[in-house]
């Protein structure tokens, strides 16, 4: 909790574009028909995100693994593979539990060697709470507040595949092909398979692949493929699920004697904003770019710890100025010296394209 607290533009500079923005492109259903099990009956591109968009579940519980291989450069930041803190998402294998009962019921636990950390939804109030360090946020949210963030964020768990699939949902234009390819066997359940690839071949993805349960209608497996990879360079797919409502007691939370509580600033905004403050987003599709303030700040503490991570980066320059480069996979990111960052799913020569344009000045600290 620690990382996404001090340092907020985290939030949507990597793990946003390594996850829900991976599949923001949109979408024009295909009319191909799934080359089904003999069990199951065929569905085409368009009956199956129509499948998905009029789902309607009572409650479900199960375990979630995500792994995600980005490509990334190795710098000092905390977690990795199996740790519970939620920053280290962006990078290894990591295993969570989630509880749903309903828009306004879900917990979502990230499960590590030394801890756990969840976020938890309970008719207006969300908790973050992390075991390792015994601390804890918490937010009443208001009427507006939840209005908002019920129509920005279709789904209530977040880091799991219906959170990535209500982002593919939530966007769809021409930009993407879609078609099917087949079935599949997710978590002991049967599943139809859909596939998004982008038009434009300017981007660094090359295909996003859901597992859509064939009796539930809700995605069971979100992989994104890089472009001409065989090998999903992040995916995220139940390993087990059960359809139950779980307990309301599963929600309720009390901070545990001892614990710190830790303060987050424009929490709601945080919750519901997919562009930093005095961001925008240049382009469409799948080769928009998300321009913001810099990520690196002056001071010390937190700050400067993150500068130094920076400095780490390889300096680039170009007609648009200078500035350190993170190059992965699927992504890139610029921080520029004049104290802005880019990033997209695309290729650094596109990021370096839209830093050159006018329209890409932003507000800086």
């Amino acid at each position: 909790m620690r990382m996404l607290t001090t340092f907020p533009a985290l939030r949507w500079a990597v793990p946003a574009v390594a996850a829900a923005t991976v599949i923001g492109g949109g979408a024009a259903a295909g009319t191909l028909t799934a080359s089904a099990d003999p069990d199951l009956p065929p569905r085409s591109a368009a009956q199956l995100l129509v499948d998905l968009q009029t789902a309607r579940l009572d409650g479900l519980s199960g375990t979630v693994v995500q792994r995600a291989d980005l490509g990334l450069p190795s710098l000092p930041v905390p977690g990795g593979g199996d740790s519970a803190d939620l920053s280290s998402l962006i990078s290894g294998k990591h295993t969570l539990r989630v509880w749903y009962a309903g828009p306004d019921q879900a917990r979502v636990a990230l499960l590590g060697r030394l801890g756990e950390s969840d976020i938890i939804v309970n008719k207006g109030d969300v908790w973050i709470w992390s075991s390792r360090d015994n601390t804890y946020a918490h937010k009443r949210l208001s009427d507006a507040e939840k209005e908002t963030h019920s129509r920005v964020h279709a789904s209530p768990l977040p880091f799991t595949p219906q959170q990535a699939a209500d982002a593919a949902l939530a966007a769809i234009d021409p930009t993407t092909v879609v078609s099917t390819a087949g079935s599949a066997k997710v978590a002991g359940r049967d599943a139809y398979e859909v596939v998004l690839a982008p038009r434009d071949n300017a981007s660094l993805v090359g295909q996003v692949r859901f597992a859509i349960d064939a009796k539930q209608h809700v995605p069971l497996r979100v992989q994104v493929y890089a472009k001409g990879a065989t090998d999903p360079a992040f995916e995220v797919a139940f390993t087990e699920i059960n359809f139950a409502r779980p307990d309301t007691e599963q929600f309720d939370f009390t901070p545990p004697p001892g614990a710190k509580e830790e303060q987050i600033q424009n929490f709601a905004h945080q919750l519901t904003s997919a562009v930093p403050d005095g961001g925008k987003v240049i382009g469409k599709g799948w080769t928009s770019v998300l321009v913001g303030p810099s990520l690196v700040r002056s001071g010390s503490g937190a700050g400067s710890q993150l500068d130094g991570m920076v400095k780490m980066l390889p300096r680039v320059s170009g007609s648009w100025g200078s500035g350190r480069l993170l190059s992965g996979k699927l992504f890139s990111v610029l921080v520029t010296d004049d104290g802005r960052t880019l990033a997209g799913l695309v290729s650094p020569d596109r990021l370096y394209q839209v830093a050159a344009d006018p329209a890409a000045q932003v507000r800086t600290r």
